[in-house]
């Protein structure tokens, strides 16, 4: 072959399945040499499970070769978050204070749903300590690194995860978004990810930061996204906020965007400080939907920036989740998770509510928008990766990883479908991205927008060859 198969994405890989021309045990073997080789670099893996991906793989490939595939995924090699349950191993949350030697006997939905279909585990990817933050760095699995230059950061919470698929250590991962968590990093790494709605893929067990939290699809492309979160959005009655039965987002996914009705807004509305590069790349794409026969205005939606409230709900379920820890346990939390869980402790029940308000309203707003627009362009980010191992830029003034993060949180509080595309490169070879955000339930659209992107060639970025 003149490709590698860890170049390859999930559906070339079905459809080499599916002609004999490769097996299920060659992809899987191609990404654990691929994981092994890259881990000393990125620190993108808590563990790579080697004897029982092969085990899997193996499995695969005698029901392709009797022509009996399980599912839409049968062999295709995914990694999994530290934070989202996986039955059989640990999940260790990036923290000390997690336990290894207990029963790991349950599956979250997610990974239930996906092992139904045949996929292959490959690995465990990295976060920081709980989740709690835009980078990936933990006190007990140490920083990961960005696969276009290891001296930046990956971004976060999911950011072992995005430089997997980046790297080509699996060509899916399941990532976790709290306020930009698989956006964030999909970013930074140039590939693709999405924030379905809230609902649409079931979560348990519940998230300490509630309704903000959503489980996502990271992948080479729209179209691996949409097949991934077909087969995660399965029922499971564990989550009673689930949604339910919903149409496959794949099915829709060739129409195009002629007619479609888009706003453009370079800084929500606000005071944001985008990088010239970053602006002209979101530009870029903005004008390949006019091209494509949208309707493209430059507008922004009626918002105020929610970050105090998001704030209060961020901070008080990180107290939540601590308060069962004893002053030791505390001692080995990361120094800015502690900091925020102070605060959380200290915000009353009133404050609480009032943030739910502010929350409430935002959702209107958003809502009230999306009966002039179908979707909403906004750059992810306003920057691209800056050194690893910190919380914010050096220099920024910012306090919080928030603070450089303006694009992202906002959807979070109002539970709609957001995704990221790679747009381009900055003057220093880092990967920057767009960001499409669509009303409550309206997954399939935003990725039927991506793939027309992707489809065009006016996104994507070279794969992060400095590494490869």
């Amino acid at each position: 072959m003149t490709t590698r198969l860890t170049d390859l994405t999930a559906r070339q890989l079905l459809a080499g399945y599916a002609q004999g021309d490769f097996s299920p045990v060659d992809a899987t073997r191609a990404a654990l040499e691929r994981a092994e080789s890259v881990q000393p670099l990125v620190n993108a893996f808590v563990r790579i499970d080697a004897d029982a991906a092969v085990a899997a793989a193996e499995a695969s490939a005698e029901r392709w070769r009797r022509g009996e595939p399980q599912g839409l995924l049968d062999g295709v090699p995914v990694t999994v978050k530290d934070l989202v349950l996986q039955r059989g191993v640990p999940t260790l949350r990036g923290s000390l204070t997690v336990r290894a030697d207990r029963a790991w006997d349950e599956d979250a939905p997610s990974v239930a749903r996906l092992r139904e279909h045949g996929a292959v585990f490959l690995a465990r990817t990295t976060t920081p300590e709980f989740g709690w933050k835009g980078v990936t760095d933990s006190p007990r699995h140490g920083v990961t690194r960005n696969p276009y230059d290891p001296s930046r950061t990956a971004g976060g919470s999911s950011g072992g995860g995005a430089a997997a698929v980046a790297l080509g250590a699996g060509p899916l991962a399941v990532g976790t978004d709290g306020g930009g968590s698989v956006r964030i990093p999909a970013s930074f790494c140039g590939i693709f990810g999405m924030k379905p709605t809230y609902g649409r893929v079931p979560v348990y067990p519940a998230s300490p930061f509630g309704s903000l939290s959503h489980i996502g699809p990271m992948t080479r492309d729209a179209a691996d996204a949409a097949l991934m979160l077909d087969v995660m959005s399965g029922e499971d009655w564990r989550d009673w906020s689930h949604l339910g039965p919903a149409p496959e987002v794949r099915q829709g996914l060739g129409e195009g965007v002629k007619g479609l009705r888009i706003a453009y807004s370079p800084t929500l509305g606000g005071q944001v400080a985008v990088r010239p590069a970053v602006a002209s790349a979101v530009r870029r794409v903005v004008g390949a939907l006019a091209g494509l026969g949208a309707y493209v205005e430059e507008t922004d939606p009626d918002l105020t920036d929610p970050v105090e409230a998001f704030h209060t709900l961020w901070f008080t379920g990180a107290a939540a989740l601590v308060q069962r820890l004893g002053p030791r346990q505390r001692e080995q939390l990361d120094p800015g998770l502690r900091e925020i869980c102070a605060v959380g402790a200290r915000r009353s029940a009133l404050e609480y509510l009032a943030a739910v308000d502010v929350r409430a309203e935002l959702g209107r707003r958003m809502a009230r928008f999306h009966t002039a627009y179908d979707l909403l362009v906004t750059p992810t980010l306003p920057l691209t990766a800056f050194e690893a191992g910190v919380e914010v830029p050096a220099g920024s003034g910012h306090r919080r990883w928030t603070g450089w993060t303006p694009f992202t949180y906002p959807f979070n509080m109002t539970q709609q479908p957001a995704a990221t595309v790679p747009c381009g490169l900055d003057a220093e070879g880092l990967p920057i991205g767009a960001q499409l955000v669509g009303p409550r339930y309206a997954d399939g659209l935003v990725l039927r927008a991506a793939h027309a992107l992707y489809e065009s060639g006016a996104v994507g970025v070279p794969g992060a060859v400095a590494l490869g």
